[in-house]
C-alpha cells in the first residue's frame, strides 16, 4: 500500500514536493487556502540548481522561458537620469532563465497529471488545516473547508509544510512565526507593467538605485517587463497604513527620473499588485517527526537572494530523491534531506545581505561603491560582447515559443 502524504500549499516547492513524492511510491495530495491556482507572477531568474531540479522532476519541456538574445540590454541610471550599459540580473554568471513565477507554475501543474508519471495528485483548493498532531505511527490532521466552514480529521504518513513564509504548518507544529521570521527593514512593490518605460527597448532592463530606494525592470523576450520597487525602512509596520500607493509616492519623491516617474504612474493603474515586507525565515532544523517543512516556509532567502524558485524546486527534488532511496526510515530520510541542503541555503542566505546592496544601497557611500563595481562589469561585459563571447543564455531562442531545453 502507497503511504500517503499531505502537502500544504500550491506553489512551487509544494507542487515540486508532491512531484517528488510521487514519484518515490508515495500517494501525495495537495491542500491549497486559495479558492483556486493562482497565476501570472513576476520576474524570476531560475538558477542552474533550479533547471537541474526541474529536469529531475520532469517539468523542463513545459517550462517556457523568456531569455531576450544575449541577455538583452541592461541600462543603469545615474542621479541626473542619465544612462549606462552595465550588467543586468541575467547577466550573472550561471546564466540564469528569464521566466514569471506563474511559468514554473504552469509547469508543475501539468507535471501533477503527466501522463506515465503516476496517478494525477490530487488538490483540493479552498482548505487548511487548523490542528496537526503528530501521533508517532502517522500525523491526524484537522481540516476547515473555506467555502462551507466545515471541519473533518484525515491521517497521513507524512505533511510537509510547503505554505510560505506565513507557514501555518511551521506556526502549528513548530511554533510562532516570531521565533523564526527575521526582519530585513525592506519593503518590495512588484507588478506586471502593461509595456515598456517609453525610450527604451521592448527587452531591455533598467535599474534606478539610490541610498535606500531602488526602482527595477525586468525585460522579457515575449511579454511585457515587470517592475520592482524596494526600499528600506525604519518600521515595516508602519508601511501597512494609509493608501499603499500614496505611501511609494512619498517614498520616491524626489527620485524624478523618468523610469521612476512611469512605474508609479503605471502603479496606480495596476490591477494587482504585490506590496509586502522583506523577511528571512531561520530555523535550526527543517523537520520534526512526521512532519516537514519545505520552500520559504522552512528557509525563506527572500527576493533579494535570487534563490527562491530554485531552491524550493530543488527541495521538492531531493526529498523524493532521499524517499525513494530510503523508503523504510523516514527520520533518516529528511536527516539525509537536510544535509544535503542546508549548506547552500545558509550560504545564500548570507549573501543576500551583500546582494540587498546591489538591489537597493543602504547609504551614499554604499551607491557609490555599487555603481563603481558595476561600471566595472559594464566594461567588461562590452569587451565580451566585442570579443563575440557572450553566450546565449539558457532557454534563449525564438520568440514565443517554449524552449525544448534549459539545462
Amino acid at each position: 500500500m502507497r503511504k500517503r502524504a499531505l502537502v500544504v500549499g500550491l506553489g512551487i516547492a509544494g507542487m515540486s514536493a508532491a512531484i517528488g513524492l510521487r514519484a518515490a511510491g508515495w500517494a501525495p495530495v495537495i491542500v491549497e487556502r486559495a479558492p483556486e491556482r493562482r497565476q501570472g507572477g513576476y520576474f524570476v531568474g531560475l538558477l542552474p540548481d533550479g533547471r537541474q531540479a526541474a529536469i529531475d522532476l520532469g517539468i523542463a519541456q513545459d517550462l517556457h522561458t523568456r531569455n531576450p538574445a544575449g541577455g538583452g540590454n541592461a541600462w543603469e541610471l545615474d542621479r541626473r537620469g542619465n544612462r549606462t550599459p552595465g550588467p543586468g540580473f541575467l547577466h550573472q554568471p550561471g546564466r540564469p532563465a528569464a521566466v514569471v513565477r506563474g511559468d514554473i507554475e504552469a509547469a508543475l501543474w501539468q507535471g501533477l497529471g503527466r501522463p506515465g508519471a503516476g496517478p494525477r495528485i490530487d488538490v483540493r483548493f479552498a482548505t487548511t488545516p487548523v490542528e496537526i498532531s503528530d501521533e508517532g505511527a502517522a500525523v491526524r490532521v484537522l481540516f476547515r473547508d473555506g467555502g462551507t466552514g466545515q471541519e473533518y480529521r484525515e491521517e497521513y504518513d507524512l505533511v510537509v509544510g510547503a505554505d510560505g513564509l506565513r507557514s501555518d504548518v511551521r506556526r502549528l507544529v513548530f511554533g510562532p512565526h516570531t521565533r523564526y521570521v527575521r526582519d530585513w527593514n525592506a519593503m518590495i512593490c512588484a507588478f506586471q507593467l502593461p509595456g515598456q518605460v517609453p525610450g527604451y527597448g521592448g527587452e531591455d532592463s533598467i535599474i534606478s538605485a539610490r541610498a535606500g530606494r531602488a526602482a527595477w525592470v525586468f525585460g522579457f523576450a515575449d511579454r511585457a517587463p515587470t517592475a520592482l520597487l524596494t526600499y528600506r525602512t525604519a518600521s515595516v509596520s508602519e508601511q501597512f497604513t494609509g493608501d499603499w500607493v500614496e505611501r511609494l509616492r512619498a517614498v520616491y519623491s524626489g527620485m524624478g527620473d523618468p523610469v521612476v516617474r512611469y512605474v508609479l504612474d503605471e502603479l496606480e493603474r495596476a490591477p494587482e499588485f504585490l506590496f509586502d515586507s522583506v523577511d528571512q525565515v531561520r530555523m535550526p532544523r527543517w523537520s520534526a517527526g512526521r512532519v516537514v517543512l519545505v520552500g520559504d516556509a522552512a528557509w525563506c532567502l527572500n527576493l533579494y537572494s535570487g534563490m527562491g524558485a530554485t531552491s524550493a524546486l530543488r527541495g521538492g527534488a531531493e526529498l523524493g530523491k532521499v524517499l525513494r532511496d530510503t523508503p523504510d526510515d523516514l527520520r533518516a530520510a529528511l536527516t539525509v534531506w537536510e544535509s544535503r541542503l542546508r549548506p547552500s541555503i545558509l550560504r545564500h542566505q548570507r549573501i543576500a545581505r551583500l546582494k540587498q546592496q546591489m538591489f537597493v544601497p543602504s547609504s551614499r557611500w554604499t551607491e557609490a561603491v555599487r555603481s563603481f563595481v558595476l561600471r566595472l562589469g559594464g566594461a567588461a561585459r562590452r569587451r565580451q560582447m566585442a570579443r563575440g563571447l557572450t553566450a546565449a543564455p539558457a532557454g534563449s531562442g525564438p520568440v514565443g515559443r517554449n524552449s525544448p531545453e534549459i539545462s
